[in-house]
């Protein structure tokens, strides 16, 4: 569905600016307003997301944690033990 805004700019060399990148990338101006207001919705969903990535980060800090690296490791064993197990019974099966 298309909708119809106008967008009153107050800065008339913004608004130059934004043909002028338009013209340059051949594209709509309304596609550059647009890409911007996405992104700059999808950065505020990220500075919604800090405050618990922070909490996460203190709570490790407080009870401990381990490198990633450990942990990728135990998943790969993990994963190889599987498909072990799994092949071991496909031949007794």
């Amino acid at each position: 569905m298309t909708r119809r805004m106008t967008v009153v700019f107050h800065d008339e060399e913004l608004y130059t600016y934004l043909k002028v990148e338009a013209a340059r990338r051949h594209k709509p101006a309304s596609d550059i307003v647009t890409d911007a207001v996405r992104e700059w919705l999808e950065s505020r969903e990220d500075a919604e997301l800090l405050p618990t990535i922070e909490a996460a980060h203190a709570e490790w800090k407080e009870k401990g944690g381990r490198p990633w690296s450990e942990v990728e490791q135990e998943l790969g064993e993990a994963v190889t033990q599987r498909e072990r197990a799994a092949e071991a019974k496909g031949v007794q099966g």
